[in-house]
């Protein structure tokens, strides 16, 4: 159910982007009580957007800023860039009205803070029955009891609007009392396991947000280690983010030629029938053909989405 974009996409943007799979590479933080962020949001080369009225807005501020979302959402101009809100858990006195207000507001998906267990997503699911089909749910894995359950609530995509998980390291960190350094050495485990969830349940997974901004090189090398693991992108919470993020979660120049050599190779007519084949000093097999058709999809959408106006 994610991945589908709805107001303030062109028809031809549609028409060229609707068979292609959905980047997700970069997803920015934008706080939902900010008028000027949203402004700018739609004109910033992120692929996610992910509207917050939850940590990023003062408790004073939930319902004007619910409004203004609303309204910003329904007057569109996000372009190709998928529009996630994270919205407040339903043990808050906002979570309800969030819902209530966003689930035919136009966003691509709900995004749950904090979930403790299964049941969460299955209140938020249940509360959702009857919004449009589109609407995904999305769950941040910021809590001990989430990390341990992540097999378990991967598998809540077989009958429920999950789509995705988003780590929340920070508040993980925070609740196991383990630094959150370079390196990130406590959470190997845990980023391993959300990678092995997401994938088996067939889910969007997002890295968690780097916040030293003034640490470019350091970004980088998360982001790389993110790529490495397998996740789809990550959390971004400076515009000044989006670009290394993008180049980190895209296929590079020689992954490019590589699986266009593999495609090519496993389409001549001379290989038909063969299962493994020798393609530019290496072995390969029906797996890297996947993978090969994977990472050009990929590149087809990016330069899809690049190649037209996404600020409409």
């Amino acid at each position: 159910m994610a991945g589908a974009c709805g107001g303030g996409e062109t028809g031809d943007s549609r028409a060229m982007t609707r068979d292609l799979p959905k980047p997700r590479r970069s997803a920015l933080y934008i706080p939902a009580s900010n008028a000027r962020a949203i402004e700018k949001a739609r004109s910033l080369p992120c692929d996610c957007l992910i509207f917050d009225l939850e940590d990023a807005v003062a408790e004073s501020a939930k319902d004007s800023a619910r409004a203004a979302l609303v309204t910003a959402l329904a007057e569109g101009g996000f372009g190709a860039r998928e529009r996630i809100v994270r919205i407040n858990g339903l043990d808050t006195p906002w979570g309800a009205d969030d819902v209530a207000a966003l689930r035919e507001a136009g966003a691509d998906a709900l995004l749950l803070p904090k979930i403790a267990g299964t049941a969460d997503i299955r209140q938020v699911d249940a509360a959702l029955e009857d919004a449009p089909p589109k609407l995904a749910l999305w769950v941040m894995i910021e809590t001990c009891a989430a990390a341990l359950d992540l097999a378990g609530t991967a598998a809540l995509a077989a009958d429920t609007r999950l789509a995705g998980l988003v780590l929340g390291l920070n508040d993980l960190a925070k609740e196991m009392r383990a630094p959150l350094s370079p390196g990130r050495v406590p959470f190997l485990p845990i980023l391993t396991q959300a990678v092995l969830a997401a994938r088996a349940s067939g889910l969007i997974l997002l890295d968690g947000v780097w916040t030293a901004l003034d640490d470019l090189d350091g970004f980088a090398a998360e982001c790389a280690q993110g790529a490495a693991f397998g996740f789809d992108g990550k959390t971004l919470i400076h515009p000044d983010q989006i670009a290394p993020c993008n180049r980190a979660f895209s296929p590079s120049e020689e992954a490019l030629a590589q699986a266009r050599a593999i495609v090519l190779a496993f389409a001549d007519p001379a290989n038909q029938g063969k299962g493994a084949l020798r393609v530019e000093g290496r072995m390969v097999e029906a797996l890297h053909l996947e993978e090969a058709r994977r990472l050009l999809a990929i590149d087809a959408a990016v330069q899809a989405n690049s190649s037209v106006s996404i600020s409409t």
